[in-house]
């Protein structure tokens, strides 16, 4: 996409709400790309979209309220952290852009920026330093008396999650200063993964059955805010400091000092770090870090332009999003035009179908591209590509190929828009079963359980603690299980022999290593213990879409063993039960769709149907914690306890071919896991938490099951996320995002100590 594609798109006479879908849309993408990691269009798309919001914003200024996403830096506060209040906010940094040719001069945001500190400072050619931009996650590094005291993200810009124990995997960052360190050093900077490790890394993960990384800034997002440390460790780390935040030591006048003492203290900075003074200089020195930048080994998509006396700094001050001394010059991603040839679908180990575009090879950034992803559907509806059209393709990040956008005035008269279900039929590629689109989500899935694809990432799943807890035959051992052909589904697994299984090569033919019969036998007694585990865990390791371990928890409270949950009457009332609802609603009088509709009659029908859904309910009503209950619009609402995503998932599971090879299957082999949780008798009425719902938060003292199994024997209920209905949010330390909401919803917080007593009645 063009830069400034959008600035010409809409309507004058929309500006309004054009400017509150672009608020929308940049802070949902700024939530994708801070606190999930998981963007879905590209930076020179998001900028795109900035600029055309900040030109709104010029031309509006009444539009502007502190929400606006040019008045905050992005937020990536995550769940399970503790919270860090950063002494100086952490603020982002303003981004000026290389014009394409034919848009007057390419660095004219640069001339402009560096003319602007001229005349704001009274100085005509005052001094920067010009480095590469690193396109890593913002972290601040405190040192007190030369210990390491905290690490922490930049969070909401006031306040970042701590960090410490993944950063002190990152072998070059000291944990204590040497002698002479100041008495107070706050070091700003940036995690990273360099280009070599991060492939290096793809090839274990695909070695190990893992889907790959997407790219490295991603990668080192994902990786920073992970709990275990242990994995983190496991993670080509790196990091590079650029700037300074509370400081309490000797004077430091300039940037020059600022490196100076980050080479003291043995703290890695960024490199290289270029002077310049007047125009002419600055633009150089933008231009030499151009050059210099593609060999540093790790991603960069610009220039930091920064004022080099801190004095000079302090009196330019910031806005409340940024320092009104610094700028970030982005550079112009290489693009060529060539021929959209074929798409092709490739289904991943997680059974997600991704299109991929087969291009006329060209050329492009010193290497040969001839294929590019399209991420899903979507995104080709959204660009409108087809087959036959000529494209213009860039290099994402560096790394990754991406379709920029389509020449139409090119495009083959018979070309047709593409839809990725037709093009494989409704079916698996692979395996042939139905795929299906999550609502709320993008992408197409197989969820065959037995799909060759996906037999070694679903083996690995099947095998992780929190499902069946046979981590020796996840991985690797996975991946050779299914390359050997010893396996194709996972209760295949239960097939195996010592013998079998103790003579697996986990290497190559030239460097064969075999698994072992010690280690097969310790797996096997594994697999012999899965067999008795309960049914929650069970329905974990099917992998089920929307059924994680909460939903598993509350989905086995409510079935005896897995054979009743296969035939639940329960799951065929509650989709009933929505239907009906759906019915119902749809037969207001009053809904403009009905208009001329004879009232009367639709009423009547609201009354006999109404009455015939409360008979439905009615028998689950108190132990399952279902209600149905009017909204005072006139409609009735259904309070489904499992969720209506995950009530029809469960029931489309069961019903399809490879669900019922899956019962098919545990029948034979004797395996039907039961629910430690289930009881035929309701729920206490007069417990001291009856009525009540809660929702538990950050870290407590004892595992999570365990307090919702004692709320559930109070007569209250335990879910996953916080709403209206909720009774009382309980916080450990951490809880950022369901606390924050429970805050704005007015739901009480409590702690720990609080909901002990009131499941004493206290």
């Amino acid at each position: 996409m063009d830069l400034f594609e959008f600035a010409t798109r809409q309507p004058a006479t929309n500006d309004r709400a054009r400017y509150d879908e672009l608020c929308r849309t940049i802070n949902r993408n700024n939530e994708l790309y801070y606190a999930q990691a998981q963007p879905e269009i590209t930076d020179a798309e998001y900028d795109a979209l900035y600029r055309e919001l900040e030109a709104l914003e010029a031309a509006h200024p009444d539009f502007i309220t502190p929400a606006s996403p040019t008045q905050r830096v992005g937020n990536d506060l995550t769940e399970g952290f503790r919270k860090v209040t950063h002494p100086r906010p952490m603020q982002s940094i303003d981004d000026i852009f290389e014009h394409k040719p034919g848009q007057g001069e390419s660095d004219a945001e640069l001339v402009e920026f560096y003319n602007r500190l001229s005349r704001s400072l009274g100085m005509a050619e005052p001094q920067v330093v010009v480095e590469p931009k690193i396109d890593g996650c913002a972290v601040t590094l405190m040192y007190r008396n030369g210990h390491l005291a905290y690490a922490a993200t930049r969070g909401d810009g006031t306040t970042g999650d701590d960090i410490t124990a993944n950063i002190l995997t990152i072998g070059s960052i000291p944990r204590v200063l040497p002698e002479g360190a100041p008495s107070l050093l706050e070091v700003r900077g940036e995690v990273y993964m360099p280009f070599a490790d991060f492939n290096r890394l793809n090839e274990q993960r695909d070695a190990e059955g893992l889907p790959a990384l997407a790219n490295p800034r991603n990668a080192t997002a994902g990786t920073i805010k992970l709990l275990d440390v242990n994995e983190v460790a496991a993670r080509p780390l790196a990091f590079l400091a650029h700037g300074i935040g509370e400081y309490e030591g000797e004077p430091l006048h300039t940037a020059a000092d600022f490196v100076n003492l980050l080479k003291r203290m043995g703290i890695p900075c960024n490199s290289p770090v270029i002077h310049a003074e007047g125009e002419a200089a600055v633009r150089q020195a933008v231009k030499d870090i151009d050059r210099l930048r593609h060999e540093l080994g790790y991603g960069t998509d610009g220039a930091v332009i920064k004022l080099a006396d801190f004095a000079l700094r302090e009196s330019l001050g910031s806005t409340a999003r940024a320092p009104r001394w610094a700028a970030a010059f982005k550079y112009l991603p290489e693009q060529k035009e060539t021929t959209l040839r074929a798409i092709t679908i490739q289904v991943g180990r997680t059974g997600v179908l991704t299109p991929v575009a087969e291009l006329e090879p060209v050329q492009l950034s010193g290497t040969t591209v001839s294929r590019a992803t399209l991420h899903n559907q979507d995104e080709i509806t959204r660009k409108d590509i087809r087959l036959g059209d000529t494209v213009l393709v860039e290099k994402s990040g560096e790394i990754i190929p991406a379709i920029v956008h389509v020449n139409k005035d090119k495009r083959p008269a018979d070309a047709t828009p593409y839809s990725l279900y037709e093009a494989v039929g409704g079916v698996c590629p692979c395996c042939g079963e139905p795929i299906s689109q999550e609502a709320g989500q993008v992408a197409w899935r197989c969820t065959n359980f037995t799909c060759t694809a996906q037999a070694a990432m679903r083996t690995s799943h099947f095998c992780k603690r929190e499902s069946l807890d046979v981590e020796s035959l996840g991985g690797t051992v996975a991946e050779a299980l299914v390359r050997n052909g010893y396996i194709s589904t996972p209760l295949d697994l239960f097939s195996l022999s010592v013998e079998k299984l103790g003579g697996l090569n986990l290497g190559t033919e030239d460097e064969p290593r075999r698994f072992g019969e010690k280690n097969a036998a310790k797996a096997l007694e594994a697999l012999e213990r899965a067999r008795t585990l309960p049914l929650d865990r069970w329905l974990t390791a099917f992998g089920i879409p929307g059924i994680g371990v909460t939903t598993a928890r509350e989905v086995a409270s409510y079935h005896r063993d897995l054979l009743q949950l296969a035939h639940s009457e329960f799951l065929g009332t509650l989709i009933r039960l929505e239907d009906g609802v759906t019915l119902y609603n749809s037969l207001n009088p009053k809904a403009r769709s009905n208009k001329g509709a004879d009232a009367e009659e639709l009423e009547a029908r609201r009354t006999t149907l109404r009455a015939e859904l409360e008979s439905l309910a009615a028998p689950y009503e108190k132990r399952h914690f279902l209600s149905l209950q009017p909204d005072g619009n006139n409609k009735l609402k259904l309070s489904n306890p499992l969720g209506s995503v995950s009530t029809h998932h469960l029931r489309q599971w069961f019903d399809s071919a490879a669900g019922q090879q899956v019962m098919s299957t545990l029948g034979e082999l004797g395996i039907n896991p039961t629910s430690p949780t289930y009881s035929e008798e309701a729920t206490p009425e007069n417990g001291p938490l009856s009525g009540l719902t809660f929702v538990l938060t950050g870290a407590l003292s004892r595992p999570r099951p365990e307090f919702e199994r004692l709320i559930a024997e109070a007569g209250g209920k335990a879910t996953g996320s916080v709403t209206k209905k909720t009774s009382y949010l309980v916080a450990g330390e951490g809880g950022g995002s369901k606390r924050d909401k429970a805050v704005k919803l007015n739901i009480p917080i409590i702690d720990e100590a609080t909901l002990l007593a009131l499941l004493k009645g206290e």
